[in-house]
């Protein structure tokens, strides 16, 4: 199964719940804050409701897991998993740096993702066996295997002393040419378009990584959790070029 009819939909879906999304960005919305501390506002709750709407019309039966509370069970034994407005800090602040995303889910493989950045009109898409696009354009991870030339993503540092390897994070972080920090999503697909060489993030659910998994394996990078797995239940991640690929691993699984 090729997935191109459900990655076309998702990319429309994606492209009219951020259309309604960028209004509120334009006008400004306040946030709420949510039993685990997460912001959200209305043009969370909205974004979700055109989503789902849009796919379950389109595919009667699928499941639903979104970050806005939608929960709904699969008969076909697929399932949509959506985070409606990834970034919700940097949205209400006025940033450009949020996006709407959603990933098809079958069995345990996620099998087709967007990533669509509405205020910067960019629409990062894979689908299984298929590669990975940056608005119809192929996009590749990149090929620097020496550290010194490469740039790493770090997203949430406040979590970093959670883990163990926190205490000798900074000085890790000199073996690499520079480091970039402009979020999760962000980090995701600068590592997949090959803009940057690695990511970590420590803290995360699923609606966060679920489309970033096949868009960077398609984009021939690396997906992994901090244990070495590679599950977008894992609660955190790594993604990078394959060069770069157990340096990284190595130092996150101490």
């Amino acid at each position: 199964m090729s997935y191109l009819r459900e990655l076309d939909i998702a990319r429309r879906a994606a492209r009219r719940a951020g259309e309604a999304a960028l209004q509120y960005w334009r006008e400004g919305v306040a946030a709420e804050t949510k039993a685990d501390d997460s912001p959200v506002t209305v043009a969370d709750r909205e974004s979700e409701r055109i989503i789902v709407e849009m796919l379950a019309e389109a595919f009667p039966g699928d499941g639903f897991l979104g970050e806005e509370g939608t929960n709904q069970v699969s008969t076909t034994g697929r399932r949509w998993i959506i985070d409606p407005v990834d970034g919700t800090r940097d949205f209400v602040r006025g940033s450009r740096m949020w996006a709407v995303q959603m990933a098809i889910e079958e069995g345990e493989e996620i099998m087709a993702g967007v990533c669509h950045f509405p205020a910067l009109d960019e629409t990062y898409y894979a689908a299984r066996g298929l590669g990975a696009f940056l608005n119809d354009n192929p996009i590749h991870v990149s090929a620097i295997a020496d550290p010194s030339l490469a740039v790493l993503c770090a997203n949430d540092i406040g979590e970093f002393p959670k883990h163990p390897f926190g205490g000798d994070f900074l000085e890790w972080v000199s073996h690499f040419w520079s480091m970039r920090n402009p979020g999760g999503s962000p980090d995701a697909m600068m590592v997949a378009s090959g803009r940057a060489e690695a990511w970590i993030e420590p803290r995360s659910k699923a609606w966060d990584l679920a489309p970033h998994k096949i868009i960077t394996e398609e984009a021939g990078g690396v997906f992994r959790n901090f244990d070495g797995g590679s599950s977008i239940y894992g609660g955190n991640c790594i993604t990078s070029n394959p060069h770069l690929a157990d340096f990284i691993l190595g130092f996150v699984k101490r």
